[in-house]
């Protein structure tokens, strides 16, 4: 499936958003997540479908001041 990570076109096997994000590489880090523009919190990824053209942002926490 392909969908847009972070601007960029990518494809994916799995249609499980927590999926996708260990495919990707996030599978143990502490990011923020939204697909289509709406925030997806940590608890509900292994049950949000993705969905082929689907938008999905990952954002890492900054620290600073």
């Amino acid at each position: 499936m392909r969908i847009i990570v972070n601007g960029d076109t990518r494809e994916v096997a799995a249609s499980v958003l927590a999926e996708a994000l260990a495919e990707l590489g996030y599978a143990d880090a502490v990011v923020a997540t939204a697909v289509n523009e709406s925030f997806v919190p940590t608890g509900a990824r292994a049950r949000t479908i993705l969905s082929d053209g689907d938008r999905l942002e990952i954002l890492a926490p900054m620290q600073g001041g």
